[in-house]
């Protein structure tokens, strides 16, 4: 058989502290909450507050925001307080203060964070694309606490997302060279939402290997109707970044949510780069129902695994992990033959405790 080591993508979602506003059930409760607070950070961004402003702050912040928000305040006061009680905005202007935003964390049950063990034990990849991890440490611990150890090495830089939602890396193999792409611009813009983190993983025969981490712009949160436009431009860089590599002979990776859909034009840029391969689509040539990673009003594939032509040559298998997702016998039953049935592990009673909303993708290659 030789040496083989297998690469995985999986969007944790609600794993490493997430924000409480990500972790209501669907796009929509999310987005009203998001859109609240996107009011809320405009009005305290006012150089001067009217008596009309400072009433709509409070009554945001008292009425809508308080579960999911605090607010810092470094210099000066926003708030008029009673207590802990928000009475009044104390401020009249943004220059009378300084703070912050802060997302408030959501608590997650045990039994999550061992649902979400399972899957990464299940798929037994050796290079794992962690997507919406928190922090380098918070990787570690998870590891040592929940997965036995299996990680030798881990990385994650803070990335662009206020929120906290970042991409690592999770390695049984050395890591080489580490490159961020947090601060790459266009204009005046950064380019990626969290990150595009490059990392040099050396195989056990010494050859390297090239991992891009993504988490491309989410459909779901487009207040400004520019989402799309944000993935083009964060597909078309990543296809800049892969141009100093050789993708007849590097062995590169590029993985994780993308999301949106292989047919998507914000992708096009990405998905049709000379001898770079989704490996569901080598996996399954006929049948992309097979590669549904994702379902929120219909099924589809938003996260990916890529691969330079030399790893499509050494691929043996793949495959989309989904039994950490809630309420996936009911959802496959009901697709009226559209995907295959499927269950659930039974620990997933909740969405509160799934592993995740998206499935993990892996696939497992000679070496």
């Amino acid at each position: 058989m030789g040496n083989t080591f297998t690469a995985a993508t999986f969007n944790v979602e609600n794993l490493f502290g997430r924000a409480e506003v990500l972790n209501l059930k669907d796009y929509d409760s999310a987005n009203e909450v998001l859109a609240k607070i996107a009011e809320f950070r405009k009005l305290i961004g006012k150089p001067k507050y009217t008596s009309h402003d400072k009433e709509q702050m409070v009554n945001l912040f008292n009425q809508d925001l308080r579960k999911y928000i605090e607010v810092r305040e470094d210099r000066g006061r926003l708030f008029a307080k009673k207590g802990w009680a928000v009475v009044g905005v104390k401020a009249d202007g943004a220059g009378d203060w300084d703070g912050a935003i802060e997302f408030k964390r959501a608590d997650f049950s045990e039994m999550t964070r061992e649902n979400t063990a399972k899957v990464i034990k299940d798929i037994r990849a050796e290079v794992v694309c962690v997507v919406e991890a928190e922090s380098r440490p918070i990787l570690e611990s998870f590891d040592a606490q929940l997965l036995g150890s299996r990680y030798l090495y881990e990385m994650l830089i803070d990335g662009n997302d206020p929120r906290g939602i970042d991409v690592g890396i999770y390695s049984k193999y050395p890591l080489g060279g580490v490159w961020t792409h947090v601060f790459d611009k266009v204009g005046r813009s950064t380019v990626f939402s969290r990150d595009c983190l490059e990392a040099q993983i050396f195989l056990p025969n010494g050859r390297p290997l090239y991992m891009l981490c993504n988490h491309f712009k989410s459909r779901g949160y487009d207040f400004d109707g520019k989402s799309s436009e944000k993935r083009t431009r964060q597909a078309k860089r990543v296809v800049e970044i892969l141009a100093k590599y050789d993708l007849t002979s590097d062995w590169v990776i590029v993985a994780g949510d993308f999301n949106d859909s292989p047919n998507s034009p914000p992708l096009q840029p990405l998905l049709t780069v000379d001898n770079l391969y989704d490996v569901l689509s080598l996996q399954f040539p006929a049948d992309s129902a097979k590669r549904w990673t994702y379902h929120y009003k219909e099924f589809e594939q938003i996260d990916f695994i890529l691969v330079s032509k030399p790893l499509r040559e050494q691929m043996r298998k793949a495959g989309v992990e989904r039994r950490g997702m809630y309420d996936l016998k009911r959802m496959t039953s009901s697709s009226k033959g559209l995907v295959e049935v499927e269950e659930e592990y039974k620990t997933v009673t909740h969405w509160t405790n799934a592993a995740s909303d998206h499935a993990a993708v892996w696939a497992e290659f000679s070496f």
